[in-house]
C-alpha cells in the first residue's frame, strides 16, 4: 500500500515562499511513475480543496485562486512530488494533503498533511 509524507510546511510571512514535498512509498516505482498526483488543502471550517494536480504524462492542473503563484512538480528517481507555493496571502493557511491516484487500480490514497501559515 502507497505511504505518503508531507514535508516542507510552516509559518511564513505574507508574500514569502514555501515548497512542500510529498514522498511516497510503494511497492513498485511504477505506481509513482504512472499515478496521478495532487495537492489538495483544507482551511479551518472549510471543506478540502483542490490545488493542484500532475499526471504521469507531466500534465498539470492548478485552481485558478493558484494560477501563477504555486508550481507542482514531480521527481519519479524521488518518488516526490513538489508544490513550489510563491507570493503566498494569509488565505492560502491551510493544511496541505497530498494526494495519489493510483489508474490501474482506481485508488486514491492522501498524506496526513503539512500545516501552512501565512502570516498578515
Amino acid at each position: 500500500q502507497v505511504q505518503l509524507v508531507e514535508s516542507g510546511g510552516g509559518l511564513v510571512q505574507s508574500g514569502g515562499s514555501l515548497r512542500l514535498s510529498c514522498a511516497a512509498s510503494a511497492a513498485s516505482g511504477s505506481i509513482f511513475r504512472l499515478s496521478r498526483m495532487g495537492w489538495y488543502r483544507q482551511a479551518p471550517g472549510k471543506q478540502r480543496e483542490f490545488v493542484a494536480i500532475i499526471t504521469g504524462g507531466d500534465t498539470t492542473n492548478y485552481a485558478e485562486s493558484v494560477k501563477g503563484r504555486f508550481t507542482i512538480s514531480r521527481d519519479n528517481a524521488k518518488n516526490t512530488v513538489y508544490l513550489q507555493m510563491n507570493s503566498l496571502k494569509p488565505e492560502d493557511t491551510a493544511v496541505y494533503y497530498c494526494n495519489l491516484y493510483v489508474p490501474w487500480a482506481r485508488e486514491n490514497y492522501w498524506g496526513q498533511g503539512t500545516q501552512v501559515t501565512v502570516s498578515s
